[in-house]
C-alpha cells in the first residue's frame, strides 16, 4: 500500500502467534483502525473476538470489507475429520501458517489487492500497480528458491509443532516425527526418550524448529542423534537479516541447507 496505508502489528517476531493479548494498546489501535488483517484459521481465536468486541469498530467486525483473514483464501493443509479435547491444540479449519507457503502467498496478496480497491477506490491504479510488480518480482525470486533448495529434496526432519509444515511440504521435506506428543502439549522426558529410541533406526537429516520456540527438547534429541537443529525464522523479524518476505524465504532455505551441509 505504499505511502496510502499505515500499519500496526499486534505480535512480534518472537511471540507464539498461538498466545497474543489483547492488549489495552492493541484494543485503542483497533478502535480507529479501517482494515483488520490477520491469519485467520483459528490462529487468533484466543485474542482477536475480544479485541474487535472491545474495540466497538465496526468497520473492522467479521462481516465487513475491513476484516480480512489471510487462511479464507487459501486451501489448508491438515485440516481434521473430527475433533476432540484429548487431540490437543487442533484447529478445526486445518492448519493455519499458511505465509510459509510462497505459492499462497502469491494468492493471498491478490485476494487482499482486491480488497484493498474495494476500501479505496480513489488510489486503485496504484494497488493494481504495485501488485503486479510483486507479482513478478515474486515469480523471479519463485524460480531462484527452487534452484536453491533443490539438495533439500527429500530430506527427512522432525518437527517441533506444526507451524513449519507448509515450508516444509513446499520444499519436499519430508517429517518423519514431532517433537510434540500432541499439538500444544510439550514434551515430556519420556515422549523424547521414546523418540530417541525410534528415530536411532532412522535417523533424520534435521530437527527444525521456528525461532520463537523453546528448543531445550529438540537440543537433547539433537546431541543425542548427532543430527543438527536448524532454527528457522518462522516469520520477517525472527533473524536479525530477515526484514522482508523474501529474505524470510532465502534465509530459510539457507539455514537448511547449512544445517545439512553440517550434517553431512
Amino acid at each position: 500500500g505504499g505511502d496510502h496505508l499505515s500499519s500496526f502489528s499486534a505480535t512480534t517476531a518472537q511471540q507464539d502467534p498461538h498466545h497474543i493479548e489483547a492488549r489495552p494498546s492493541l484494543i485503542a489501535k483497533a478502535r480507529s483502525a479501517d482494515l483488520i488483517f490477520c491469519t485467520g484459521a483459528e490462529l487468533e481465536v484466543g485474542w482477536l473476538p475480544l479485541l474487535l468486541r472491545q474495540s466497538g469498530n465496526s468497520r473492522i467486525q467479521a462481516d465487513q470489507q475491513g476484516y480480512f483473514m489471510a487462511a479464507d483464501q487459501v486451501e489448508k493443509i491438515e485440516v481434521p475429520v473430527t475433533i476432540d479435547r484429548s487431540m490437543g491444540d487442533i484447529h478445526a479449519s486445518g492448519n493455519p501458517h499458511i505465509h510459509l507457503d510462497p505459492y499462497r502467498l502469491l494468492i493471498i496478496a491478490e485476494a487482499f489487492t482486491q480488497r484493498l480497491l474495494a476500501l479505496d477506490p480513489a488510489h486503485q491504479q496504484y494497488y493494481l500497480e504495485s501488485f503486479e510488480q510483486f507479482k513478478q518480482d515474486w515469480q523471479r525470486a519463485l524460480e531462484k528458491w527452487q534452484r536453491m533448495a533443490s539438495p533439500l529434496k527429500g530430506k527427512k526432519v522432525v518437527i517441533q509443532h506444526s507451524n513449519l509444515n507448509y515450508m516444509l511440504d513446499w520444499l519436499d521435506l519430508q517429517v518423519v516425527s514431532n517433537i510434540e506428543p500432541k499439538p500444544g502439549i510439550p514434551p515430556s522426558s519420556r515422549h523424547l526418550a521414546s523418540l530417541l529410541t525410534t528415530l536411532k533406526n532412522d535417523k533424520p537429516d534435521l530437527i527444525v524448529v521456528a525461532a520463537y520456540q523453546h528448543d531445550k527438547g529438540a537440543r537433547w534429541l539433537a546431541g543425542r542423534l548427532d543430527v543438527p537443529v536448524v532454527k528457522l525464522p518462522y516469520t520477517v523479524g525472527g533473524d536479525d537479516s530477515v526484514n522482508s518476505l523474501s529474505l524470510l524465504f532465502e534465509r530459510s532455505i539457507q539455514l537448511l541447507l547449512e544445517g545439512l551441509n553440517h550434517g553431512g
